[in-house]
């Protein structure tokens, strides 16, 4: 989720679920929009959908109780977690990794709630007779994988394409062909650390102070993923005259990010500032600290993609659409195996920008239209 959270938390709202299968369920509470699915012993799986759900109805009602906490800035060089609740907690200790390393100083533990949740719902499936469980909170999926197991991530561009997209397990299998609209592919090995992934971009359903497009990180857990991703999307950026940012607070009164300017529509740019407003991010990305759980990032603006590769240093942050990268770990497979196959024609294409134009001012009025 990217750095201020438009998403209205209302602890009126009734929790609700729907079974998918005997291994999926949707979990909903207000903006909480889960889609959990376990394997394993049939009474484990069934015994921690149960727990999950139980712990689930608390959950926003958790988070809404330290709202004023989370909404607010944390102070460059704070140590003391000001949080009672285990999520708000670990979303502040996510965003205060960062406080000091930013350049403006400034992130609220908001910047990775989605992915917190995700995180904490997890825990519920942490059972030896769980094989394989993830928890997807609108593109922010955490992971639970056990020896021999991986899962295959569909990978978009334009966050807002997540929740059709960014299904696990082989999305050419499981979505019909009208629906195929992912740009790629990659697959966590339980070999390899990752067992988070997020999701970042003005294109989104929350704020941004950036212009990319997209940015995924693959991270350490759920949590830290998301306020990486954050983080690193603020920091694709340029200063051009075509780029229209409104004050936050004039599109959510009630937004964490209050009369900073936010990012709500970006114009066709050229070769040349594509890339510089892609290499900052690069930066920002090598700039996190070692601790941040960050491991692998993939930014993508317009027609042009960087890949950053915290594990292994020595590879090119640039690569071509159509890259493969190759294993980096030792006994581990490729971490990202992204068959970027169709990418460039389409997002090249007049069509493609004319509807990116018009996703863009579609987000605008719906986030005016959810005051």
């Amino acid at each position: 989720m990217a750095l201020g959270s438009d998403e209205e938390f209302d602890p009126i709202m009734t929790a609700h679920r729907v079974q998918l299968s005997d291994q999926k369920w949707h979990f909903q509470h207000g903006p909480i929009d889960l889609i959990i699915q376990a394997e394993g012993d049939p009474c484990a799986v069934e015994m921690a959908h149960a727990h999950a759900w139980y712990r689930f109805q608390n959950v926003l009602n958790e988070l809404v109780a330290e709202l004023p906490t989370l909404k607010t800035a944390i102070e460059p060089g704070a140590r003391q977690n000001p949080c009672l609740g285990e999520t708000a907690r670990q979303m502040w200790q996510a965003a205060q990794a960062h406080a000091s390393l930013l350049p403006n100083g400034f992130i609220t533990p908001m910047a990775c709630v989605a992915g917190a949740v995700a995180q904490e719902m997890l825990k519920s499936y942490a059972h030896a007779s769980i094989t394989r469980a993830w928890i997807n909170n609108g593109g922010d999926i955490a992971l639970h994988l056990t020896p021999g197991t991986h899962v295959d991530i569909a990978w978009v561009t334009h966050p807002e394409r997540a929740k059709v997209s960014s299904l696990l397990e082989s999305a050419s299998a499981m979505l019909p062909h009208s629906l195929r609209t992912v740009d790629g592919q990659f697959r966590v090995d339980h070999r390899m650390r990752v067992r988070g992934v997020a999701t970042s971009g003005w294109r989104g359903r929350s704020f941004s102070f950036g212009i990319a497009d997209s940015v995924t990180v693959l991270g350490s857990n759920a949590t830290q993923a998301d306020a990486a991703a954050s983080i690193i999307a603020n920091a694709v950026n340029l200063d051009h005259p075509g780029i229209v940012r409104q004050r936050a607070s004039s599109i959510k009164d009630d937004s964490d990010l209050g009369d900073k300017a936010v990012t709500v529509a970006v114009p066709d740019l050229n070769a040349q500032d594509v890339s510089k407003a892609l290499e900052a991010g690069v930066d920002q990305a090598w700039s996190l600290s070692e601790d941040c759980g960050v491991q692998y990032v993939i930014l993508c603006l317009a027609d042009q993609v960087r890949f950053v590769d915290r594990v292994n240093t020595s590879l090119p942050s640039r690569l071509g659409l159509r890259a493969f990268v190759g294993a980096h770990e030792p006994h581990a497979p490729s971490p990202v195996q992204a068959w970027l196959t169709a990418v460039q024609s389409a997002r090249q294409s007049p069509a493609h920008r004319e509807q990116a134009r018009h996703t863009g001012n579609s987000n605008l009025q719906a986030r005016r239209c959810a005051q």
